[in-house]
Parts: structure tokens; sequence; C-alpha cells
């Protein structure tokens, strides 16, 4: 079914119950009043700080939306991009498109001007519903978007190239426009996240979404009584998609604004959260606040939080170990997919399997796996080849892209995800690194993630990457750049006296102390580091054979 039914069935049979929280605790830094203060006045829900939807309002503001781009001819076929932070009209905006028929766009809020312009002539969007945060950037570009026939602002101030979106809506009927919506029909365009080159333009079908919302209950067992905890930004299928257990459910969901370990515990415990899913950095940093002393988990009421899911990137094993030491009731999961199949829930380790942290787990519900040779032949157990996914969450195609669809995309429905990894003899899948990231120096292939969770074992190292680097002997050479924890001194002689543990091949050439850049997804952008790092090497390598 259309994953526009199920907000249907919600607003009809949970109308009163809350949906949405959203929550700002920027907005008190702004008033210079702490959160345990303000939990003592009672604020009211329009507070800018707090504000919360039911799922009768949710409903009545996606349908508000639909019958309005509806009376703009916005229907199928059509689309609408969103280029929002996290805030309650987020959601409501991306259902009043889908149920107009069109397919909603979801945004990167980093994008640069020149990227927004780019993904927008590439998806062909039509409309374009911005925020305050983005009024600069899109300025800058709208005389430079002929496919945009709208430019919506949501907030205060409307700018004036744009129309505001409040007084476009408000008179529309919230009834459901009723469009004939099937499970073949085109919903979403996202965008990869850029991490091997610019991003692409993925197509999903509605069968994708609601596989995705059937995916993540099976896995996660989201009940009436759950709260979820969101953090990562909705334009990303990450976030969404583990809301979509949720929106399965009709349970309440939690937007948190803000990333603060102290920010990401007080939600949890003041909102009752019981799911709650981080990205590697975040739990790294509430796990080191705590042993700073900086958060005292006895203030804090957790009792309903069951379980912690993570995923978007590897999971140092290291990581989990000190995450069960202070939340030993908790149930972990970790999650494995990418955008072009809907996210997370391809592959999972289970609440079960505890056993095999390390493992990304086994194939998801719905799902089925092969790790492949480069002539598409599976490799036997214990040997590294390419992780391929089938099932019924793998994207249509790249929009307008036939060659590079056909370059990931068989006839027979399976997706090539370019990650490199390995299957144990219990059947449990072990994530090498990504294809185009692996390090061939002289003959070898390294694969950065191996090195990567050992040096993170390390007590003074926050972050790390292990990137190649161009070299005129070997090809390339193994090159890891540092990010220490607040205060921590590392030595180099002491760090390749660390590393000496590794094979000899293994052990990074170079180490460079700095920040370890990630994308909002927290996936390394290892393209940046190679363009800021790898350059100046050639240059000065270029320079030595003169």
């Amino acid at each position: 079914m259309p994953i526009t039914d199920i907000l249907n069935r919600n607003a009809r049979e949970y109308g009163n119950e809350v949906a949405l929280v959203e929550i700002n605790p920027q907005e008190l830094e702004q008033k210079r009043i702490s959160w345990r203060d303000y939990s003592l006045i009672e604020p009211s829900r329009t507070d800018s700080f707090r504000s919360e939807l039911t799922w009768g309002e949710f409903d009545r503001k996606a349908n508000r939306l639909a019958n309005f781009l509806l009376t703009r001819h916005i229907g199928k076929g059509d689309k609408v991009a969103i280029l929002l932070m996290n805030c309650l009209e987020w959601l409501p905006i991306y259902f009043g498109i889908l149920k107009s028929g069109a397919m909603a766009v979801p945004m990167n809020f980093r994008y640069t001007a020149e990227e927004i312009r780019y993904c927008l002539d590439l998806a062909d969007a039509e409309f374009l519903i911005f925020g305050p945060e983005f009024v600069g950037r899109v300025e800058d570009i709208c005389d430079r978007l002929p496919k945009i026939k709208s430019f919506i602002y949501v907030g205060e101030d409307c700018p004036s190239f744009a129309e505001p979106y409040n007084a476009l809506v408000s008179y529309c009927s919230s009834k459901n426009p009723e469009i004939a919506l099937s499970d073949d029909d085109e919903a979403a365009i996202y965008f990869s996240s850029g991490t091997t080159g610019f991003p692409k333009a993925i197509v999903h079908r509605h069968r994708s979404l609601t596989h995705s919302c059937v995916v993540e209950q099976k896995h996660h067992g989201q009940n009436r009584d759950d709260v979820f905890l969101c953090i990562p930004p909705l334009y990303h299928t990450g976030a969404k998609m583990h809301w979509f257990g949720s929106f399965l459910a009709g349970s309440k969901a939690v937007l948190l604004r803000g990333v603060k370990p102290e920010w990401i515990i007080r939600a949890a415990a003041e909102e009752k959260c019981s799911i709650v899913w981080l990205l590697v950095p975040w739990a790294q940093d509430i796990l080191d606040a705590i042993d700073r002393g900086e958060i005292n988990l006895d203030e804090y009421d957790l009792s309903r939080w069951r379980l912690m899911h993570i995923g978007a990137q590897p999971v140092p094993p290291s990581l989990i170990k000190r995450w069960k030491e202070k939340f030993p009731s908790h149930q972990y999961d970790t999650n494995y997919g990418l955008s072009e199949s809907i996210g997370p829930g391809a592959v999972h380790l289970g609440v079960e399997n505890i056993d095999h942290v390390g493992a990304i787990g086994i194939a998801g519900y719905g799902w089925e796996t092969r790790i492949v040779d480069e002539k598409h032949h599976d490799v036997k157990p214990g040997d590294v080849g390419e992780l391929a996914v089938r099932g019924a969450g793998v994207m249509k195609c790249y929009y307008k892209d036939e060659k590079a669809t056909a370059e990931v995309l068989s006839a027979d429905g399976w997706l090539f995800t370019g990650d490199m990894a390995r299957e144990s003899e219990d059947g449990f899948i072990y994530l090498v690194d990504r294809k185009k990231d692996v390090i061939i120096t002289g003959g070898e292939n390294l694969y950065p993630v191996q090195i990567e969770d050992y040096i993170r074992k390390h007590n003074a190292v926050k972050d790390v990457a292990v990137i190649g680097l161009p070299d005129p002997r070997l090809g390339e050479i193994a090159a890891a750049i540092v990010e220490l924890k607040p205060d921590a001194v590392l030595p180099e002689d002491e760090f390749n006296s660390f590393c000496s543990a590794l094979p000899r091949y293994q052990r990074p050439r170079k180490v460079i102390f700095a920040t370890v850049p990630r994308n909002p997804t927290g996936k390394i952008e290892k393209p940046k580091l190679r363009k800021m790092y790898g350059g100046d090497l050639l240059v000065a390598q270029q320079n030595e054979l003169k």
C-alpha cells in the first residue's frame, strides 16, 4: 500500500494523541536559561523551546499542502523539493507532497548554494519549500533556477522572491484529496550522500517507503507505548526510515534540534524515550561526557530507554563495549543500509546477537544478501567481496542516468552496494570497507576500516580516518588522520609504536593530527580528506623528482 495510507489510519484511529514533539535547546541558550530551570516553570505548548503535534493535526497539515499543490497543478510526476532544518513542519510537508501524488525531494541542509542549484536542476524540481536558514543561499541562485515555478518560505518575514507557506495553505481544505496512489507510483527522490563523488538522484516508489516501515518495526518491535528520539536530519533516509517503525506503530517521536550529549540524555529522560538512534560520534561524545563527569546518569530517569541502535558507518566494537558498561540494560542493534536501499535495514545485527558485535549482521526482514567477486560470482565464506542486496526497498533507478543505474542494479533486482564485506561461517556479515576507499599499496589491498578500528582503541583517540595518498614507488600509502580527545596528547612516536602491533603492511606510513570531517549522517568525508592532504603530498613528491 502507499505510505500515505498509514498516516490516514493514524489520524483516524489516534487523532488526538501526540505524534511529534520538537525540542530546540538552542532557544534556551539564547535566552540564557538552563534546561533544568526551564522545566520548573511549566512552559506552554506554544513556547518555541518545545512544541507538539497530534496525529490529527499532522494529517490536516499534510492535506492542506496537498490541496494547495493541486491548485497549482502539481501532481503525479512533478517534484517538490524540501530544504528545511528538522522541525514540526518537515514531516507534514513531506506527506503533503506525497498525498498530492507528486514526488518529495528532500535536500541536504549543508549544501552550498551551487549544490542546491545542481540538485534542484538534476531532479527537475518545480517547487522549492525552504526555511529561514537558507534564505541567503536560495536568494543567490533563485534567478538561475528556470525550472522552479515557486519558492515557498516556511517562517516569519518572508523574503521578497518567495511566497509565505502559512498564508498559502491556511485557506486550503484539510480533507484528504483522495488522489489514487499505488505501490508502483514514484514517491521520492533522495540524493546519495556524496562521500564517493557528487550526489546522484535516487528514485524510490511508495513500495520502498512502506517496506521500510515494516522492516523497521519487525527489527525493533515498536509499539504504541514507545517514544522514538530522532536526532539526525530528516532529509536523509537514515533518520526518517528509523522513525518509520514508530510511524507504523502510531507512536510518538521527539525531534531534538541539537546533538550536545546533555541535550540527548535530558531529552531521553524528560520525554520518556524508549528508542534512541545514534551516530558513532554522538555515542562517543556521550560516553566521554560521562567519563569527564559532565553528565551524572544518577540525575536522570532513563528507565524507559530500552534500545540504542546505531548505524550509517562501521561501528567500533570498543564503543559498544563502553556503552554496555554505562548502560547495561540497553538492547543494542546496528543497522546497515544505503539511500539506494531506502536507508537502514537491508542488513542488521539483531538485538539477540550482541555476541556478534563487530558484524553488521544478517539479511534484514524481507531482504536477501550476497557477497560477490568482480564478475558477480558468489565468493566463499571468509573471502572479501562486494556486498549485494535485494528486496522491495531497492531503488527504481538513478533519475535520468541509465548508465549509472546499470552499473549498480542488475536485471534481476540485485543492488551492488560498493561496500566490501565478508561472511563468516555462521552467516554473519562483516563490513570491510567502501570499494572506492580500498588502498592498494605495493600490490596489497588495505581496508581502512580495519586499521581505523584498531587505532580507535587508543585512549587518546576520539576519531580517525585512514585514506590512501599517492606514492611514486608503492602507488599509494596509508595515511591516518587522527582527531584527539580534548586535552589529550599523543606524540607521533608513541602513535607509531602503538601501530606496531598491526601487520607491517597495514601500518600507516603517515599520521596527521587534525579534525576528522563527517557529513550530517556521520560518514567520514574521505574525498574531502584526500583533496585536503593528497594534493599537497603529490606536489611535494613531484618536486622531489625534479
